[in-house]
């Protein structure tokens, strides 16, 4: 485990390895939650480095009062809500109708051996969960895919807890509508 306010001690004083290794180490978590709000890969890339320069900038400023993965989370998320402000040119307004999970493309290297119900199941969720507003988006992501708590995520985003629960409540319920579309059926 990395001592993080020596990282950032160092990163601060102008040592590039030290702001290296905090790249490395955050990676993962800055290209998460952007590319699942931008979704075109190279410009996922580009908003990731963004992010990263707003670290390095950020840094001095930062003060320990919350963790570093929740503030350099933060940063990801608004520079990505930024970007979508900026450069998104069409964005969905409406659910598609019908079949919603199969109007995507299909994995071009599965065989139809391969392809079991749990699978279709898990591609058609995460189809589903790109179409959601960026807001139900980002939690669902944060919650269910990172493991975040609602305060982590309050954190991450800047929003109040209550809103974290409130939009990750609305986010499951458009899923579970649209699944039970898809399905034909009410789910449990």
């Amino acid at each position: 485990m990395v001592n993080e306010k020596k990282m950032v001690s160092q990163v601060i004083a102008g040592d590039m390895a030290a702001f290296a290794l905090l790249v490395r180490q955050y990676e993962r978590l800055v290209f998460h939650i952007v590319g699942r709000l931008v979704e075109n890969r190279e410009d996922a890339k580009d908003v990731c480095q963004e992010v990263f320069i707003s670290v390095y900038k950020g840094l001095p400023g930062f003060a320990f009062q919350s963790k570093l993965s929740s503030w350099i989370g933060r940063i990801a998320w608004r520079t990505a809500v930024s970007y979508l402000r900026k450069y998104k040119k069409s964005r969905m307004s409406a659910w598609p109708s019908g079949d919603a999970c199969n109007d995507y493309e299909q994995v071009a290297y599965e065989t139809p051996h391969d392809t079991t119900t749990k699978k279709e199941l898990f591609s058609c969720i995460h189809r589903l969960i790109k179409q959601l507003p960026d807001r139900y988006k980002t939690v669902v992501t944060l919650y269910h895919f990172n493991e975040y708590s609602y305060h982590e995520i309050a954190a991450a985003t800047g929003l109040p807890d209550g809103t974290v629960k409130g939009n990750l409540f609305r986010a499951r319920k458009l899923l579970r509508e649209k699944l039970e579309v898809h399905l034909g059926k009410e789910l449990v």
